[in-house]
């Protein structure tokens, strides 16, 4: 059975992406850091005849990738793997701190791209990369900049690999959706009325039903 890995796969978007995936025959493998969501998850997931599986771990950290690839994948033939992994920090630059700035580029970009250098010799023939970007890396926001240069970088990575392997049997999408309406707006108020924006669900479904067929994914918020 082939294996697709979700980042973030604990709740949200990526719990919904699960949930689609598996009845389109893919084993799930969810990553993420809070190991008591993601069982739920995995739960939900086989409870809906799927299969699923989960590893604990930090996208931010580099030995936590290097036990993932060498101690958890001999078993698996990855055919998908989506960058879901994300996080935010909101309100106008002159506040922003730091360690909100090293956040930030750790989960949205750095580890997207250490953990896909370092599953590249495990991806199967005809296997999809996933970037799941949001619009913040279409346009500049206000009280975004920080996020939205975090985004930026992961657009860069994922345009830049669609050239590279361009005519290979490997392919990368990009998609942008607006905010959702998730507990990710929970401690902030950046968002005044999440209600009105697309649920998880609705964002995986456009997701699943659109990237076999293009390479870039544009999902605007507003219901």
């Amino acid at each position: 059975m082939k294996t697709a890995i979700i980042t973030g796969g604990g709740s949200g978007l990526g719990k919904e992406l699960g949930k689609l995936l598996s009845k389109q025959g893919f084993h799930i493998l969810l990553l993420g850091r809070t190991v008591e969501t993601l069982r739920i998850a995995a739960a939900e997931i086989e409870e809906l005849g799927g299969e699923a599986s989960f590893v604990a771990m930090d996208i931010r950290s580099n030995v936590d990738i290097e036990k993932l690839s060498g101690h958890h994948l001999t078993n698996h033939s990855i055919s998908l793997l989506i960058h879901n992994a994300g996080v935010g920090y909101f309100g106008p630059f002159k506040d922003s701190s730091d360690d909100e700035l090293v956040s930030m580029f750790e989960t949205n970009a750095l580890g997207p791209i250490r953990l896909t250098k370092e599953l590249l010799p495990q991806l199967e023939p005809d296997s999809t990369i996933i970037n799941i970007i949001s619009t913040a890396g279409l346009r500049g926001k206000k009280n975004e900049s920080l996020y939205v240069a975090s985004k930026f970088a992961l657009r860069g990575f994922g345009e830049s690999l669609q050239k590279e392997y361009e005519g290979s049997d490997l392919r990368v999408v990009n998609a942008y959706m607006g905010g959702m309406n998730t507990p990710f707006w929970d401690d902030s108020d950046h968002i005044s009325d999440p209600s009105r924006l697309r649920s998880p669900k609705e964002v995986a479904e456009l997701i699943v039903n659109e990237y076999k067929e293009k390479d870039e994914i544009v999902i605007e918020s507003k219901k």
